[in-house]
């Protein structure tokens, strides 16, 4: 190889070398993240923002923390106040504090959502769940959702975690208990079909009632009008109407007519 290839390769070399340097001079911090530095493998206190860093090469490293809001999805079981299995799946979105990443990082590791959330799910899931029988629990979703919230914050704001929301999936429940709810539910619904068909026939027979006394009291109004317009000369009236000017062929002994008035008596 003469001098002036040998030349070459070293210089090739030399600035293969110097931009391997030069590259590992700088990192880039990501748009939702921060950059966490890590010299020799002591963590630093402080954090770096979104851009572009310098860093010392091969002696510190860059450590780069996601802090937009990440979902996490967690299945696990409780006991409710009566004691019933309630296996419950949570969808819950939780951040890290900008601020805090470097102590996270340093107490925790990067693996903080199975150390530390996780872990926390389940615990603050059974105090909640304890507090209302399996029926409840269903009902009252939002209620065990803001718990959750409050609870898991109380346990992870202090490591510089913090839950923005979380979603009750799905509770499901034992085969026999399932199966008692139902029969609950259809005895429920049979007792309120009885309950409406009495009531119906009271009203039916109230609505009865109530019609058989307004036609009577309108049939006695009518007899009432009827007997106060009939008087003596309306009734000689009808009779002469309808009488056909023949006197009655058998008569009593008792009965002998002396005038047309005592016909219309």
């Amino acid at each position: 190889m003469t001098k002036t290839v040998k030349k070459v390769v070293i210089s090739v070399i030399v600035a293969i070398v110097a931009l391997v340097i030069i590259v590992n001079c700088f990192t880039i911090v990501n748009a939702g993240h921060t950059g966490v530095v890590v010299t020799l493998g002591k963590v630093n206190d402080g954090v770096l923002q979104e851009g572009l860093h310098f860093k010392i090469p091969f002696v510190q490293q860059v450590v780069k923390i996601d802090n937009r809001i990440s979902k996490l999805e967690v299945t696990t079981e409780a006991f409710s106040k009566d004691l019933q299995t309630v296996s419950t799946t949570l969808a819950i979105n939780y951040r890290v504090d900008s601020a805090m990443s470097f102590s996270l990082y340093k107490n925790v590791g990067a693996d903080f959502q199975s150390v530390l959330v996780v872990p926390a799910v389940n615990e603050v899931l059974k105090a909640i769940t304890a507090r209302y029988t399996a029926e409840e629990s269903v009902t009252n979703r939002s209620l065990i959702s803001d718990g959750l919230i409050e609870g898991l914050n109380e346990k992870l704001n202090a490591s510089g975690l913090y839950i923005t929301d979380v979603n009750i999936i799905n509770f499901d429940f034992s085969e026999a208990f399932i199966n008692a709810i139902e029969e609950k539910q259809v005895a429920q619904q049979q007792l309120l079909k009885a309950e409406t068909e009495k009531q119906t026939a009271i009203t039916n027979a109230e609505a009865e009632a109530e019609a058989i006394r307004i036609k009577a009291e309108a049939e006695a109004e009518a007899n009432n009008v009827i007997k106060e317009s009939l008087n003596e000369d309306i009734i000689r009236s009808k009779f002469y109407e309808k009488w056909d000017g023949k006197l009655p062929q058998a008569m009593g002994v008792d009965s002998i007519i002396t005038s047309i008035d005592d016909m219309t008596k």
